[in-house]
């Protein structure tokens, strides 16, 4: 069993930067992969970058391409989530993901969910 913590959510007005982090236990890190999801009030869960068990390959949604960056420490245990340029549209419930299939880059059904962590972007 694998638990995912994250942190580092918050209130950001437009434009502004936050970096989610998110510490995993319970199994070896470097053998899963690992991803970002979001859901806004209303609307479904959406897949927003994933990253593979070295870091060499990763990849994002296209509205946040460019504006995201998705990393991990395998020494740590913990992925990280560095949002600049937010958008009042990117306001969500962001949940940490891990999947046992340690090439996947692109999540669609995790094994592994975090509790969610809030970021309100205000205008």
């Amino acid at each position: 069993q694998v638990q995912l913590v994250e942190s580092g959510g918050g209130f950001v007005q437009a434009e502004g930067s936050l970096r989610l982090s998110c510490s995993a236990s319970g199994s070896t890190f470097d053998s899963l992969a690992m991803g970002w999801f979001r859901q806004a009030p209303g609307k479904e869960r959406e897949f927003v970058a994933g990253i593979n068990w070295n870091g060499r390959f990763t990849h994002y949604e296209d509205s946040v391409s460019g504006r995201f960056t998705i990393s991990r420490d395998n020494d740590k245990s913990t992925v990280y989530l560095q949002m600049n340029s937010l958008k009042p549209e990117d306001t969500a419930v962001y949940y940490c993901a891990a999947t046992t299939t340690p090439y996947i880059i692109k999540m669609t059904v995790p094994d592994y969910w975090g509790q969610g962590t809030q970021v309100t972007v205000s205008s």
